[in-house]
C-alpha cells in the first residue's frame, strides 16, 4: 500500500519502507525535444533497478522525472518521491512510488532528498535541475556530505555548464579539488563505477 506522508514544519525522520540505497535522480519535468534524453533517463532507471538500487527523486508523474520513477518502479525498484505541497497543482504527484512525502517548501524537498540520498545524478533538466545540483555541490564542497556527485552529460547537453565550471577554476573562483568532486559521466557505465562501491548512505548536515 502506498504511503502518503504530510510535513508542514520541517523535515522530520519518519519510518521508512525502503530497503535499497537510493540515488538522487535530478531531471526535468519536461522531456526535452530529443529522443535521446527521454531514451537515456529510462535507460539509466531501469539499469540502477536491476542493479539493486532504488531512487529518490521530485515526486511527479510528468516529464523525466515521471519515466524514471516508472521505469525503476516497472524494474523492481523502490522510489521515494518529494513534492511540495503547493506543486501539487501542476506537477502531479505519482501515486505509484514506494513513499511519496509531501512537504511544506522547496528546502524540505532538498533536504530530505540529500538525507536520504547516497549519491547524486543530474539527467538533463531545467533551472530547478541546475539548482540541485549545484547546491549540492555546494554542500559538498563546505564538508556538510561527501557522497558521488554526477552531471550524465547526455548528447553534450552540460557542456556548456562544464566549460563555466573550468573557467570558474582558471579564474581562481572555484578550487580545482571541489570542481573535481562534480562527475562528468559520459555513459551509463561511467555511473554504475561512481556508485558500485556505496554502502550506508553518509549523513548529510543540513
Amino acid at each position: 500500500m502506498n504511503r502518503v506522508i504530510y510535513m508542514k514544519k520541517s523535515v522530520k525522520t519518519m519510518p521508512e519502507k525502503t530497503t535499497q540505497p537510493l540515488i538522487a535522480l535530478y531531471c526535468g519535468s519536461r522531456v526535452g525535444n530529443k529522443a535521446i534524453y527521454l531514451e537515456s533517463a529510462v535507460e539509466l532507471a531501469q539499469g540502477l533497478a536491476l542493479h539493486g538500487f532504488g531512487i529518490v527523486y521530485g515526486g511527479a508523474s510528468i516529464g523525466l522525472m515521471g519515466q524514471v520513477a516508472d521505469a525503476v518502479l516497472d524494474n523492481g525498484g523502490e522510489v521515494v518521491g518529494v513534492i511540495p505541497e503547493f506543486m501539487l497543482g501542476y506537477e502531479v504527484a505519482n501515486e505509484r512510488l514506494t513513499e511519496l512525502h509531501i512537504v511544506a517548501s522547496m528546502h524540505e524537498r532538498k533536504a530530505m532528498m540529500a538525507e536520504r540520498a547516497s549519491a547524486f545524478v543530474a539527467l538533463p533538466g531545467g533551472l530547478g535541475t541546475f539548482e540541485e545540483i549545484l547546491e549540492i555541490a555546494t554542500w559538498g564542497q563546505l564538508e556538510q556530505h561527501h557522497k558521488p556527485m554526477m552531471l550524465y552529460n547526455v548528447n553534450g547537453f552540460y557542456d556548456a555548464l562544464i566549460a563555466q565550471l573550468d573557467h570558474a577554476v582558471a579564474e581562481g573562483f572555484l578550487p580545482p579539488q571541489h570542481r573535481a568532486k562534480l562527475i562528468v559521466c559520459h555513459s551509463i557505465g561511467e555511473i554504475y563505477t561512481a556508485i558500485q562501491s556505496l554502502n550506508q548512505p553518509e549523513a548529510v548536515v543540513v
